[in-house]
């Protein structure tokens, strides 16, 4: 009887998806525009799965693109890229292997942990627990819901204060990105577990409100858990077309699809057919417009490269406060680096990373939100979206230094 429950314990850990078994992730170094016309000769024969950057018309010469590739076109993508002379190395030999790898938490195999990645109904039960243990500090309301019905829900962390500034942060953008939701959890257990204990967080909650979304596109990160890891987008449905999602990273009113963003709804970065079309994106920025006076920064949380960006993505400008923003960056990940080593670059984000328009970060600051921030979490590639649960603790308790860097500055610089 022990070993069943043990074998359904184990199969609820590992979630069922497409299967992977010998697909391979590929790093292509882009020297020329040569180069990258190849790739896009590549990417209009085989079905590739950009990760870095997020779609073929991303590439930049002088630059690197990892791509995911299925086990029956690894063969052939191999012989393009040799005949063509294309310098490559593979990421992951056996996406299969490095996903049943993730689970390698030591951590209880059922219920909620901060060492392990949650499905969507434990984080759901864990919001609502934790405000219901941490009244004094922690409020939980329902901003919206998704597409397919689910309640999106922000907690609001922060000692209870008439007019408080406030710092806004989300999480699970793309689905996929699995080390995202799992900080937003990190750092409310780190408030609440702090509070009266650490001077620094202290502070920051008796001065500042902090809401926390933990994860924006429901849908697609249960999604994730229930058919296919790799799947990025939302799974909102139009007539016209069989192709779901929408990129809810491209859906904002911020250069919307000028850029790094696609028309077509079977892309990966389809930037759907209006700003705000996705019921996740209308509630996240409508949550915000009504608390413009209030909220101070914005931060978005997303993975993989270990960069810290800011505006602008949608063009290749700076925002009025350039210096300043880069000086913020600048303390952040060299606090972030203080712990682990972890090094992050950082700048603005379509020279520092690729242009993609549509983006939260730049509609945010556009809004008037003066300090505007997206992380993109560990790693650089050797896992990519499929970071080990072992590394959970490590990304959090370093990325942790690097908000409460920008909250601390926000706290002094109030405007």
């Amino acid at each position: 009887m022990w070993v069943v429950l043990l074998l359904v314990s184990a199969a609820l850990a590992h979630p069922p998806t497409e299967p992977f078994d010998g697909n391979r992730v590929f790093r292509v170094s882009v020297a020329d525009e040569d180069h990258i016309t190849l790739i896009k000769e590549l990417a209009d024969t085989k079905q590739i799965d950009f990760w870095k950057p997020d779609s073929v018309t991303q590439i930049k010469p002088h630059t690197s693109v990892d791509f995911h590739v299925k086990s029956e076109d690894v063969t052939t993508v191999e012989d393009f890229l040799e005949q063509n002379e294309l310098p490559y190395e593979v990421l992951i030999s056996n996406m299969r292997h490095v996903m049943e790898a993730q689970f390698d938490s030591h951590a209880r195999a059922s219920g909620h942990s901060y060492t392990k990645y949650n499905n969507w109904e434990t984080i759901e039960a864990w919001t609502q627990q934790v405000a219901a243990e941490n009244p004094q500090l922690v409020s939980r309301t329902v901003i919206g819901t998704t597409f397919e019905g689910r309640s999106m829900h922000l907690l609001k962390v922060g000692k209870s204060k008439p007019n408080k500034p406030a710092i806004f942060m989300d999480c699970g953008f793309h689905a996929r990105e699995w080390i995202s939701p799992a900080f937003c959890q990190w750092f409310v257990r780190e408030a609440v577990r702090t509070y009266g204990k650490e001077i620094h967080m202290t502070e920051l909650l008796n001065e500042l409100d902090f809401y926390v979304l933990p994860v924006v596109n429901i849908d697609g990160y249960v999604y994730t858990w229930t058919k296919n890891r790799m799947w990025r987008k939302t799974r909102s449905t139009r007539s016209g077309t069989s192709c779901v999602g929408v990129d809810p990273n491209r859906n904002f009113n911020a250069g919307w699809c000028e850029t790094g963003a696609s028309r077509s709804p079977c892309d990966d970065t389809y930037c759907g057919p209006a700003p705000e079309s996705e019921k996740e994106t209308r509630a996240l920025a409508g949550f915000i417009r009504s608390h413009l006076s209030s909220i101070k920064a914005y931060l978005t949380i997303h993975s993989y490269s270990q960069m810290l960006l800011y505006p602008y993505s949608y063009a290749y400008k700076l925002p009025e406060n350039n210096v300043e923003l880069n000086n913020l960056a600048k303390g952040a990940v060299k606090e972030l680096a203080s712990l682990h080593g972890t090094r992050y670059t950082y700048g603005p984000g379509a020279t520092t990373i690729y242009p993609a328009a549509g983006g939260s970060d730049d509609w945010a600051y556009d809004e008037g939100i003066k300090y505007s921030f997206t992380f993109e979490l560990r790693d650089r590639g050797r896992y990519g979206f499929m970071l080990p649960e072992s590394q959970i603790q490590a990304t959090c308790e370093e990325t942790m230094l690097a908000i409460k860097h920008i909250a601390s500055y926000v706290r002094n610089h109030l405007y």
